[in-house]
Formats: structure tokens, sequence, C-alpha cells
């Protein structure tokens, strides 16, 4: 779980934004850990402390990534460097993706786990989203990306080889970078139903 970000586009800590109540990071991280994965790290960075906090109580490894001013591509290591030495595959969660589900995690593990691709990528309506699934095989390449770019890096060089689960939910195409994706949001939670 990617949650170290400054976010600089939303102009306070989109990770501890309310969301039903509760913090984005909290809400993202369980849904992540009710997906019975074998290890979830999360890693912080900007205000570390209060995104701790936020996180109080649940069992992930939380990782401090005290680089994370230097781009994404620092928190995508520190957290491939936390994992355990018999972990397979790595999910890449962002921290600011609320609609996340343990189903749609559960998409993703099932796909990896027929195929054993490198890459397992969600698309709604044919068009990428996240979170995007890597094999271990791959975790060289992702430590040694650099600046701010993540898994996205690998795309182009394994595009023959990555699975692409679609997904019917567009909470994979979801994420929340600005205070109009956040307030659209609100509104549409609390929307009749």
């Amino acid at each position: 779980m990617l949650a170290a970000g400054g976010s600089a586009r939303m102009g306070q800590l989109k990770q501890l934004l309310p969301i039903d109540g509760q913090p984005m990071v909290r809400r993202v991280t369980e849904a992540v850990y009710a997906a019975d994965l074998a290890q979830v790290v999360v890693v912080v960075g900007a205000q570390s402390g209060a995104v701790e906090e936020a996180l109080a109580g649940l069992p992930v490894d939380v990782v401090v990534n005290q680089e994370w001013a230097a781009g994404l591509s620092t928190s995508v290591r520190a957290g491939v460097q936390a994992l355990r030495p018999e972990i397979q595959a790595a999910l890449m969660v962002v921290a600011d993706q609320p609609g996340l589900t343990p189903g749609l995690i559960g998409a993703l593990m099932a796909r990896y786990r027929v195929t054993g691709a490198p890459l397992v990528l969600p698309c709604y309506q044919g068009r990428r989203g996240n979170p995007v699934l890597v094999d271990h095989s791959l975790f060289p390449e992702l430590v040694a990306v650099e600046g701010d770019r993540g898994g996205r890096a690998l795309f182009a060089r394994h595009e023959e080889e990555m699975e692409w689960v679609e997904i019917g939910d567009p909470a994979v195409m979801l994420d929340v970078d600005t205070p109009e994706e956040y307030e659209k949001l609100g509104a549409e939670e609390n929307r009749p139903r």
C-alpha cells in the first residue's frame, strides 16, 4: 500500500480525509487486509505519524519512507524491500482508492494463480485501472525504477506477458487526487440507492 505522498494537488493529506467516518488510508487498508493476503505492507512518508495513527490496531507492517518527496519509486522500493522472502507476488495498491474491495483484489489474485503472469492488471470498459499485481520475478526491475514512477515503468517491457482482468466496477478507475474528486466522491456516496 503506497501511502507516503504529500497530496500536493489535494492541498491537504488525502490519506487522512474521512470516507464514511474513517480516514481514507484506513478504509483502503482494511479492504486489502480483508482480502486475506500473506502480508500487508503500508509505506508512509508525509505526516507519517498521523498516517500511522490512522492505522492503529491493524495487523500491517508499516514502513516509513524518509525519501518520499523524491518520488513514487522510493515508496515502491521501500515496500518491495519490506516483503518477506517467501512472498511470490505483490499487489501495488494506492491509498487514495476508496472503492477498492476484497472481491476486486481476489479477482486479480485468481487470474495470477491460473496464469502465473508477471503482471496482472484490472481494467474497466477497456481502460487500465489499479491496483496492479507484480510477480516476484519482476521485483528487481521494480526496485530499479527511479523518480516519480511506479509499476507503470514495467508495462512497455512486459506488454506481451501481461494479463488483464475485466472488472465490472468503476472503482478500479477511481482515485482521489483533487478537492473536486473528493467532493464528487462524497456526493456519490450520499446519493440515495
